[in-house]
C-alpha cells in the first residue's frame, strides 16, 4: 500500500517508507509534484535520486511530458525467455558458455562489424523493419551522422547496469535474460532533446530545470514524440535482436532445447493512458507497465536473482511497478566501498566478471530486492524467482 509524500501539489503515492528516501530523491520527487502539468505520481520501492527526474518514479501529466523523466536510455527494459533446458542439462564449468555468449554479443562499448540483418537471425520479429529504418532519416538532424553505429549497435548490450543472464527457476528450468536499452542513438536523442526543453521560456520558472517540459500542440513535443517512439521500438528491436543471437547459442551447445514465448517490457518510456476519463502521457523511468494480467520482469542484481512477476492493475499506481532492487549507493561509493575480493564473495557461484570494472555492480550496492518485492504485493504477484547462473556484463 502506498504513503502520501507531504507537501506537493498533485499526489505523490509512495510504495515505500518516505522516512527512507534519500534527501536529494525526496526533493526531486517534490519538484516533480509540484509542476502545474502532474495529475499524479507513483514513486516505487527502488526509488533512488537521478538526473532530473527520480530514478523509480511514475509521472502522469496532461498535455506535456518531461524527457528528463524518461532518461537518456530510452526504452530501456527487459527480456526474458524459458526453456526446455533443466540444470541437470548444464555443464559443471560454464565458462565456455559464458565465453560463446561474449562472442555473439558485443559488450560495453563494442559493435558489430557490420549490421545484422535480423532476418537472418532465427525467431526475431523482422515485421514493419525497413519503415523503422526508413523513420531514421525524419529524427533529429543532430544525429544524422549516427546512422552506421546506430545499426552496428542493433543487437548490442552495452555497459554500466545491463547484463545478459542464463538463470534457474525454483524448479531447476532454465531461463534467459537480458537488460538493455536504446543505445547510443537513444542518448544522443534525449540529451538533444532535453536540452530543447531548458531553452523553452514556459520552463523559466522551474524548480529544477530538468524536469523542463514539451506542451502538447507544439512543434517541439511534436518532434520528440517522434524522435522518443522512434527509439523506444529501437530499444525494444535491440532486445529482439540479442535474444535471438542468444538463444541461437544454447541453441548451438544444446541441440534439442526449445523455447516459450519471450516476455518482453520497458522500463525508461512514455505511454498514452487514460485514467478517470482523463487522457494521460505517463512516464515511467525506472519503472514496469503491470496492468492486470501483464507479465514482467523484476530484476535484483548480478548475484541475488530476480522474479518474473504478473500485473494487478492497481490505478493508484497507473498501473505500474517497480524496474528491479534499485541502487542504494552511488557506483563512486559502491568502488570506495567494496574490493575485488567482495566481488567474488557475493558472486559465488556465478559464472561472470569478478574484476575491478564492475565492482559497481555488486550486489551490495543494491537494495534487497526482496524487501522490495514485498511493499509492492498489491501491484504484482510472484509468477518465477530465478537465480542466474551465467551472468555477462558490458
Amino acid at each position: 500500500m502506498y504513503t502520501l509524500l507531504p507537501g506537493t501539489r498533485a499526489p505523490v503515492k509512495v510504495w515505500t517508507d518516505p522516512n527512507t528516501i534519500e534527501p536529494e530523491a525526496a526533493k526531486q520527487l517534490r519538484n516533480i509534484g509540484s509542476l502545474p502539468w502532474v495529475e499524479g505520481v507513483a514513486v516505487m520501492p527502488d526509488v533512488h535520486f537521478g538526473k532530473g527526474a527520480t530514478v523509480g518514479s511514475v509521472i502522469a501529466m496532461r498535455q506535456a511530458v518531461s524527457p528528463a523523466a524518461v532518461g537518456v536510455d530510452i526504452g530501456c527494459g527487459m527480456s526474458a525467455v524459458r526453456t526446455s533446458l533443466t540444470a541437470e542439462d548444464l555443464p559443471d564449468d560454464l565458462g565456455p558458455l559464458r565465453g560463446a555468449i561474449e562472442d555473439a554479443i558485443p559488450v560495453g562499448f563494442h559493435t558489430h562489424d557490420d549490421q545484422v540483418d535480423p532476418r537472418r537471425v532465427r525467431g526475431v520479429d523482422t515485421k514493419g523493419l525497413d519503415a523503422f529504418w526508413k523513420g531514421f532519416d525524419g529524427l533529429h538532424a543532430g544525429v544524422s551522422q549516427l546512422r552506421s553505429r546506430a545499426g552496428k549497435q542493433l543487437g548490442t548490450l552495452g555497459g554500466g547496469n545491463h547484463f545478459l543472464e542464463v538463470c534457474l527457476d525454483t524448479s531447476g528450468t532454465v531461463w534467459l535474460m537480458l537488460h538493455s536499452g536504446s543505445r547510443n542513438i537513444g542518448k544522443e536523442l534525449a540529451e538533444r532533446h532535453i536540452a530543447v526543453a531548458r531553452t523553452l521560456p514556459h520552463n523559466a520558472d522551474l524548480p529544477d530545470r530538468d524536469l523542463a517540459v514539451f506542451l502538447a500542440n507544439t512543434p517541439e513535443m511534436d518532434a520528440y514524440r517522434r524522435d522518443l517512439y522512434w527509439a523506444q521500438e529501437y530499444a525494444r528491436r535491440n532486445r529482439a535482436l540479442m535474444l535471438g543471437l542468444f538463444q541461437q547459442v544454447v541453441r548451438d551447445a544444446f541441440a534439442q532445447v526449445t523455447f516459450d514465448e519471450p516476455i518482453s517490457c520497458h522500463h525508461n518510456y512514455v505511454s498514452e493512458e487514460t485514467y478517470g476519463g482523463v487522457d494521460l502521457l505517463v512516464t515511467r523511468k525506472g519503472a514496469i507497465r503491470a496492468g492486470s494480467g501483464d507479465l514482467g520482469i523484476i530484476p535484483g542484481s548480478m548475484g541475488t536473482g530476480s522474479y518474473i512477476v504478473r500485473g494487478r492493475g492497481n490505478a493508484d499506481a497507473f498501473n505500474s511497478a517497480s524496474h528491479g532492487a534499485g541502487r542504494r549507493m552511488s557506483r563512486a561509493k559502491a568502488k570506495k566501498t567494496f574490493t575485488t575480493d567482495d566481488l567474488a564473495a557475493q558472486t559465488a557461484g556465478v559464472e561472470c566478471r569478478k574484476d575491478a570494472g564492475v565492482v559497481d555492480e555488486i550486489p551490495g550496492a543494491y537494495k534487497d530486492v526482496e524487501q522490495v518485492l514485498a511493499q509492492q504485493t498489491d501491484l504484482v504477484e510472484v509468477v518465477a524467482h530465478l537465480k542466474q547462473v551465467v551472468c555477462v556484463k558490458g
